[in-house]
């Protein structure tokens, strides 16, 4: 199998960087995008003279094309996109003000959109094969919970994750490009464990990163719509989107 050619935009740390680790150690050409492209790891970086590096927001859509361009001139194809980019904030304890809420827009909805139009714009240039391409990206299971007078801004925009990776599989599912949507619950990452102290281990159905990358590219290869894991998650959620709506409330 030839190397894939493989952008991951929020990459640099966390879940972005262990999946494309995973990619860079099957031997693919792997393009990492973010904000701090210092945040990587030189030890961990130093084997794959195939990986590049980006600086750029997400936000900015002419910086997502000059990477593609730079990553991948013709007659390079895209293989995989995968936005991994994503901002949280905790507004049971803090207070969102204009700056917070806007770079949440920015990053989890505008952020998104602007990555897939650029790499569906790639993609639909590309020759028509069996298998044209495959956008992804990580979402979260507080996007799976419905709404309710006072639910978070953050679980809003990761179902705006879901309508739009599901908006851009219909518009594209007669190329032949794939759009996969991931839904994790918890996963052991440095970024949760700064956001509790230090120790995420009290979060229920908490998975490893290994054990969340195995999972992750387990469903890309199967060019999978929607992949909701781990399964205990899943059966929680529908649990408690079936309670009443100021208990659901309470709980959040």
């Amino acid at each position: 199998m030839s190397p894939l050619n493989i952008m991951v935009i929020g990459g640099t740390s966390g879940i972005g960087w262990a999946l494309a680790l995973h990619y860079l150690q099957a031997g693919h050409r792997v393009a990492v995008c973010g904000r701090d492209p210092g945040k990587i790891d030189a030890d961990a970086a130093r084997p794959y003279p195939q990986l590049k590096r980006y600086a750029l927001d997400i936000a900015d859509a002419a910086a997502i094309d000059h990477a593609l361009a730079d990553f991948l001139p013709a007659p390079l194809p895209l293989d995989l996109l995968i936005v991994s980019a994503g901002t949280y904030f905790n507004s049971r304890h803090h207070a969102l003000d204009a700056d917070a809420t806007l770079r949440l827009l920015a990053t989890n909805v505008s952020g998104l959109h602007h990555a897939f139009e650029c790499a569906a714009r790639r993609l639909l240039q590309q020759p028509v094969g069996a298998q044209r391409g495959q956008l992804v990206a990580i979402s979260s299971v507080a996007g799976l919970l419905k709404d309710y007078p006072g639910a978070s801004l953050y679980s809003a925009t990761k179902r705006s994750v879901l309508s739009l990776c599901e908006t851009y599989r219909i518009a594209l599912a007669p190329f032949s490009i794939a759009v996969t949507a991931i839904v994790p619950g918890y996963m052991d990452t440095a970024r949760l464990r700064e956001l509790n102290g230090g120790d995420a281990s009290g979060k229920p159905f908490l998975l490893s990163e290994a054990a969340a990358v195995r999972e992750i590219t387990a469903a890309i290869a199967r060019r999978q719509p929607v992949h909701v894991f781990p399964w205990q998650m899943r059966w929680l959620v529908a649990v408690l989107n079936r309670l009443p709506t100021g208990l659901l409330k309470r709980r959040r």
